[in-house]
């Protein structure tokens, strides 16, 4: 592929592999499913459930850089740490032509602005009335995971099912470190990551299709170079 088609949002390689759109599908849905009823199960409390008091306590390894470690996590989901993040991840995307991707890597804080108006929706709080859920920073940092998963499996030529390994297992490692921080400086409850987690399972598939199907319509109507 040449340098200009390479870098054509219109005719880049789709963000959604072929084989894949189905599995996205279903993930988008369970995802706000499960975002749904964790939330509705938990919608304005102000205190841990027993499963949130169990995880807190397993989260809590005895460590000396514990904390510090934490807030280096945590920061990746902080609005500047975010913006380093998106610049890194989707300048990687575009210098390796996945344009696509690279759109998606912005798209990623959608989740997690997402979260901000779910979480006045479910009104769960924290720490004397702090809104909860879902967690916007699990949210961000499971959404980023997604789009490295979609370009490890892109550049390796991956098959299906051991892409999909790839991409879940980084979501998970990715949004359970997210969620680990978030337990340990006490800004969530368990419940509220599970919920963030799932808010970026719901709506990274769902715009990376819609990603793809607007590309693919500019390309149908003449798309022009980037």
């Amino acid at each position: 592929m040449s340098a200009q088609r390479t870098y054509d949002l219109a005719r880049a390689r789709p963000a959604v592999p072929a084989g894949f759109q189905r599995p996205f599908v279903v993930a988008s849905v369970l995802g706000a499913l499960v975002v749904l009823l964790v939330g509705l199960a938990h919608a304005g409390e102000s205190a841990a459930s027993g499963f949130d008091a169990w995880a807190e306590r397993a989260a809590a390894f005895p460590d000396a850089g514990r904390f510090e470690m934490a807030v280096l996590v945590d920061f990746a989901a902080e609005p500047v740490g975010a913006a380093i993040v998106v610049a890194l991840v989707s300048g990687l995307c575009w210098a390796l032509g996945r344009v696509r991707l690279a759109v998606l890597t912005v798209a990623c804080l959608v989740p997690a602005f997402a979260t901000m108006v779910l979480k006045d929706f479910f009104g769960r709080t924290i720490n004397g009335g702090y809104l909860s859920y879902p967690s916007g920073h699990t949210a961000f940092a499971t959404a980023i995971a997604v789009v490295l998963g979609l370009l490890v499996a892109d550049l390796f030529a991956l098959r299906r099912a051991t892409a999909l390994l790839v991409i879940t297992g980084l979501a998970l490692a990715c949004g359970a470190e997210m969620a680990w921080a978030q337990l340990t400086l006490d800004t969530h409850y368990a419940t509220d990551t599970l919920g963030g987690f799932a808010t970026a399972i719901a709506l990274v598939p769902a715009l990376a299709l819609v990603i793809d199907t607007a590309a693919d319509g500019l390309r149908r109507g003449g798309g022009t170079p980037v």
